[in-house]
Formats: structure tokens, sequence, C-alpha cells
């Protein structure tokens, strides 16, 4: 089973609602240039037009579409390969909390800040209960060591998944959530948007506007 059948439906719910949000904050049109840092295609045929769009990713998947109106990168997000101001707007959907530690963050936000004449970065929420990635409640609350013993045996995704010590140990490695001060602190020009679920903020986005008066 893929573990990523069991959000996907989830996932596709609040993509959709945050991009019928994100077209208006904008105010995008077919002519705005937009860096997307990790994404694919999918996420901007949920906006119901198509923008100028610049997907940058380590690789380029196997699965994209062959006739295409986006533009395709290879490059690291921490090392951008655009003059200051290249792109009217950069966004990034659940990429920060990816990059395997706070200097990798800083190095993106910086980037971001540095591109984007305005951004739109999103990541879960650190403080909502449920883990996005291990879709289990609270682990990512414990210490660091004790999430390591328990990610096999005590996870969704360990239980779907089964991955090696080694695979735990990357994921580790890898994933680190963010508090809504801790977005701040890397981007301390933008203001801080929650999304929220029951209530609950279950996604933290840092959004700078520059067409704002």
């Amino acid at each position: 089973m893929n573990i990523h059948n069991i959000y996907r439906p989830f996932q596709r719910y609040f993509r959709t609602k945050r991009m019928r949000q994100f077209r208006p904050l904008f105010g995008l049109t077919a002519e705005t240039r937009i860096l997307d840092i990790g994404g694919y295609e999918f996420n901007w045929m949920l906006l119901g037009f198509s923008p100028c769009v610049t997907l940058l990713n380590l690789s380029v998947p196997r699965e994209r579409e062959r006739e295409s109106s986006f533009a395709w990168i290879v490059a690291d997000g921490k090392r951008l390969p655009f003059k200051d101001g290249a792109f009217e707007l950069v966004y990034s959907n659940s990429v920060i909390e990816h990059l395997g530690g706070i200097e990798n963050q800083r190095l993106f936000a910086a980037e971001v800040r540095r591109v984007g004449q305005s951004y739109y970065v999103q990541t879960p929420d650190k403080w909502f209960f449920i883990e996005p990635h291990l879709i289990t409640p609270f682990i990512h609350w414990l210490p660091r060591r004790i999430q390591r013993l328990l990610l096999r045996n005590v996870t969704v995704w360990g239980w779907i998944t089964r991955p090696t010590k080694q695979y735990c140990e990357s994921f580790m490695n890898e994933v680190r959530l963010l508090k809504r001060s801790d977005l701040q602190r890397l981007f301390p020009d933008a203001d801080i948007i929650h999304e929220r679920f029951l209530g609950l903020s279950k996604s933290i986005m840092a959004v700078k506007n520059s067409h704002e008066k």
C-alpha cells in the first residue's frame, strides 16, 4: 500500500482551498512570473488558469507532462540561479521542513527573499497535533531520541512502509517542522498566516505581498 493514497484526498482538499485563496491574494494574471520551488504541475491545475510558472526541483519527474506550458529548472533551492528580484512571486509548498536543519532553512529563506519580489512559503505547523509525514499524533513533540525508537513500529508511516533503520535515520535528518516563531525569524519581512482545521493551526504561511498598499 502506498502511504500517499491515505492522505491524497485530504491533500487535494487543502491544496484546492489554498490555491483559491492564493489567486486573489496576489492578484495573479496569466502574465504573472512565478517561481515554484519544489512543486509540480498538479498544484497549478487547481488554480483555474495558467500563470507563467517555472518549476524548480532537484530533478525532473518522469511523470511530468511532455506537452506543457510550464518551464522546468533543475537546481537547488538554497542556491537559486536567478538574479535578485527575478520573479514577481516565489511560491513554495511543504518544502522548507525537508531541508535537514536550521542552517539549510536559513539559506533557503534568504534565497526566496532575494529572488522574489513577493513570496508565499507554506509549511506544516509543528503545533498541529498530527505529524503530517508520519500521519501519527503527538510523536513530533517527543524528544528526537524517542522519535527514532518509535518511527518504525508506532507510526502509520512505519506500519505501511516498513522502513529500514537507515531510512528512519534519513527521515530524522531530513524533516524539521517549524513553529510560527521559527518561520517569522526566517522571513522577518513577512506576515504569518495560519491555515486552520478543527479550529487548530494546521499549516503556517510566510507571505510577503509587494503589491499591497
